[in-house]
């Protein structure tokens, strides 16, 4: 039950308390209060999705590690460490999860039971990154001393002995992704530097950057790349995009930025000043996006809100082309709740459709010069019926332009018909 829901059936004396840890109460002063929405009490960073279960893991400054529940939108548990956590990554098998903190040092904890599974260092500076391999045969730890730690994994993630370290960036590391085959690694750093890495020949440098250009990486979160550099505005100054992710499906990218902006791309997205959508729900700059195992939402985190929102993904088809379309229909849900996730009003710049209405979608455009997306709150029906005018998508926004007047009035010229993703559960 929604914490709306049992409010409404709280009897007439009892109150809700807000208090400054970012816990919502329940009760009276005669009987207690019971606890009914906790969320992290400083600023957020890690986060990682479960590879097939509807599962996402949250780490923070606060020391508390989360693991919630995307569908009941409920705490599965909590676990305090020593140290903040600053990033975190699930094993391919599911069974633990590796968690990097602020001074090097990185736990495994068992992802059903919480149970320390073993602890590990690496330097003495903050871990950016943890990125198992495909096969889960392989740990990779970006850290902020400018190197790449490599670990042979095996036990289904419980046993651990270091590989090898790749050296060579000039500046500490922000993101890395594998290759399908586990052979080469694409990483970036704090000074806007791309280097691939060749692991079987001892995490050795490739020098010849054609070499790895046709490589189809198993993860795409490098926010510094040729299939990604259109997502970059005009003017930017390197650190204005914290985290990127490609869509399991390959067909969109979601961007968390510093201005309080989750924003949509079409993949791959090597055109400058690419046609985007953004979004609005955080307050404070956001600092990661993850797709759930299925697509079938996104993730994204806040640093300073401390808040963590569940956006749902709608694919359509255009009737005029019979092309299948990525639709991001986003739910902006403040997920820190211990028994259920908080939803958050829709943002004034993507309405949701109207209930007895389909969708209008943007002037068919060539896939690389647009995308087709808009932001429902999630948890509200699934739309299949004609949406008026009045209630048309937001309006397609070029990376570093506003959208033109020509473009909204061809918007409601193109009807399309939203696929069904099935009974998801109500959030309010």
């Amino acid at each position: 039950m929604a914490p709306s829901e049992r409010w409404q059936k709280a009897k007439a004396d009892q109150f809700l308390v807000g208090t400054s840890r970012n816990f919502v109460l329940r009760g009276t002063f005669n009987d207690g209060f019971q606890v009914e929405v906790q969320g992290h009490t400083d600023e957020l960073w890690g986060l990682a999705t479960h590879p097939f279960k509807d599962l996402l893991l949250s780490c923070a400054q606060d020391k508390q590690v989360c693991l919630w529940n995307s569908v009941d939108h409920t705490l599965e548990w909590t676990r305090l460490l020593e140290e903040p956590g600053h990033c975190a990554d699930f094993h391919p098998s599911g069974i633990v999860v590796a968690i990097g903190t602020h001074s090097g040092r990185w736990f495994v904890l068992d992802a059903e039971t919480r149970d320390l599974v073993s602890i590990h260092t690496d330097g003495n500076e903050q871990l950016s990154v943890m990125r198992y391999s495909v096969d889960g045969t392989l740990l990779a730890v970006g850290s902020h001393d400018n190197f790449i730690y490599l670990y042979n994994v095996s036990e289904n993630g419980r046993k651990y002995s270091r590989y090898g370290k790749c050296t060579g960036h000039s500046s500490y590391i922000t993101h890395l992704d594998w290759s399908p085959d586990n052979k080469y690694i694409m990483s970036n750093s704090g000074d806007y530097e791309i280097l691939y890495w060749d692991i079987p020949s001892g995490c050795k440098l490739i020098r010849n950057r054609s070499d790895c250009k046709d490589i189809d990486w198993a993860t795409y979160t490098c926010v510094l790349g040729f299939q990604v550099f259109g997502v970059w505005p005009e003017g930017s100054d390197g650190t204005d995009i914290n985290a990127l992710v490609r869509s399991h499906n390959r067909k969109v990218i979601a961007l968390a930025d510093d201005f309080c902006k989750v924003h949509l791309f079409q993949y791959p997205c090597s055109k400058p000043k690419a046609p985007s959508h953004k979004y609005s729900a955080h307050s404070s700059h956001v600092t990661n996006v993850s797709f759930t195992h299925n697509d079938g939402h996104l993730i994204s985190t806040g640093g300073k809100d401390m808040s963590i929102m569940q956006w749902r993904l709608i694919e359509k088809v255009s009737l005029s082309q019979n092309d299948n379309i990525v639709e991001i229909s986003s739910a902006s849900v403040p997920a820190v709740s211990e028994k259920v996730v908080q939803e958050s009003s829709p943002t004034s710049e993507t309405p949701p459709a109207n209930e007895d209405s389909t969708p209008v979608e943007s002037p068919a455009t060539p896939a690389e010069d647009a995308v087709e997306a808009e932001v429902v709150p999630d948890g509200t029906e699934e739309q299949n019926e004609v949406q008026s005018e009045g209630s048309s998508q937001e309006p397609l926004e070029t990376n570093g332009q506003e959208p033109s007047s020509e473009t909204n009035e061809e918007t409601a010229e193109s009807p399309t018909i939203t696929e069904s993703q099935g009974e998801d559960s109500p959030v309010s």
